[in-house]
């Protein structure tokens, strides 16, 4: 049963709907994405999209008279009109929130660290509060970063896919505060690829930062979804569970897309990054370059050794920021340019494929971390056996049908 949904220009205060795509059923085989120019109208003010962060009311009343540790970056905010917003951690000091520690993802606090890049422990300038990174000597909260904590706060916005790695800190979140017996409260926001399901299921001996949980690529949740299910299917191994509370995104409906206005991370720079980042990020366990270095990141994709004759587009990766040293830096890449490509409903094998077919250094084409990003050696051993992209696709479509009826219990929104 196909299902639709609609891009939205997204702000707190105003949501205007510009196009309905289709979204696919796990049971069938992947179908060309078809756009509507058609322009809707405006949803009445009641069915305005509200994330957790801005819904205050709901959450202050359980932080006043706590400790509490804020985990964030630069997407935790709240929402005024006009486009304009607070950062989380200055609005609820405002308002006498004790906060007393910032804890940070990969990327840092600011959102301005290269994927992969050790982020040091810091003070923020603005209000002189410590900041821990979960991406540095730890990434996991130690029990003496939480001694003078009595409630953790999450608030990251996340793109819906297993190997960013959001979701990770966010298991360790929720290990470390069931150890100390500290409350924590996810504060929910959309997924900008919540329309869909797709991609192989991780496999235990593969798992890594990149993918912790036994779900596949792109997993359809909420990261309050997301963190219910953590907890629900006994992911993390301790003896008390995690006391966790989420609150919900009001209004919000899965079959539409909402644009971000903060970018989520220093190489998803716009909605269209986001959406092919779980087809292009495959590229990252080859020696192919997926548009770091650019100002397309996630858009374009190339490779010295990519046949020119296949490939007519090309580009010169530089520093640049959030890819100091990128893949093939200085060197001509020869690939595609996708940055005027439809909107996906569905994972895209084709590019990948036509990648490998065309390399001049097979031999030298995958490398161990594609294993880590599919989370199973399957799809290298597919792509090279010669299998086309429906028939690698059709391979997922069963464990995909056991893990939607499985995600079932834990969803929160249509």
């Amino acid at each position: 049963m196909f299902l639709h949904f609609f891009k939205n220009t997204f702000f707190i205060f105003s949501t205007v709907l510009v196009s309905c795509i289709s979204q696919p059923d796990a049971k069938k085989k992947s179908e060309e994405v078809s756009v509507s120019t058609e322009v809707k109208s405006p949803p009445t003010e009641e069915k305005i999209v509200v994330v957790g962060a801005n819904q205050t009311e709901l959450y202050l009343t359980g932080l006043r008279g706590k400790k509490v540790g804020i985990v964030g970056n630069q997407t935790s905010v709240i929402f005024k009109e006009n486009g304009h917003f607070t950062h989380l951690v200055d609005s609820l000091k405002s308002r006498n929130i004790n906060i007393t520690k910032v804890f940070s993802p990969e990327h840092g606090f600011r959102g301005k660290a290269d994927a992969g890049e050790k982020v040091a422990n810091n003070i923020d300038t603005k209000t002189g509060i410590p900041i821990v990174s979960l991406y540095g000597n730890n990434k996991k909260p130690t029990d003496e970063q939480l001694h003078d904590i009595d409630i953790l706060v999450f608030d990251i916005q996340d793109v819906g896919v297993r190997f960013y790695t959001y979701i990770s800190t966010l298991h360790y979140v929720l290990q470390a505060a069931a150890e100390n017996n500290i409350e924590v409260m996810v504060l929910d926001r959309h997924n900008p690829n919540g329309h869909y399901i797709d991609g192989p299921m991780l496999e235990k001996e593969h798992q890594s930062f990149v993918g912790m949980h036994p779900v596949p690529v792109v997993h359809g949740m909420t990261i309050g979804e997301y963190a219910q299910m953590i907890v629900g299917e006994n992911w993390i191994e301790t003896t008390q569970k995690p006391q966790l509370t989420v609150i919900k995104v009001k209004n919000y409906n899965k079959n539409q897309f909402y644009s971000l206005p903060i970018k989520p991370s220093p190489n998803l720079p716009n909605d269209l990054a986001i959406n092919l980042y779980p087809s292009l990020c495959f590229f990252e366990g080859t020696n192919v370059n997926a548009g770091r270095g650019t100002e397309n990141q996630f858009q374009v994709f190339g490779s010295p050794f990519l046949n020119p004759e296949k490939f007519s587009y090309s580009y010169i990766p530089i520093a640049n920021e959030g890819a100091k040293n990128p893949k093939h830096l200085g060197k001509t890449c020869y690939g595609e340019d996708l940055t005027n490509a439809n909107m996906l409903d569905h994972i895209n094998l084709d590019w990948l494929i036509k990648a490998y077919q065309n390399t001049s250094k097979k031999e030298e084409f995958f490398n161990s971390f594609l294993t880590k990003l599919a989370g199973t050696k399957q799809l290298q051993q597919q792509i090279e056996a010669g299998k086309t992209a429906n028939e690698i696709r059709l391979s997922w479509q069963a464990d995909l049908q056991a893990y939607d009826k499985m995600r079932e219990k834990y969803l929160m929104y249509q």
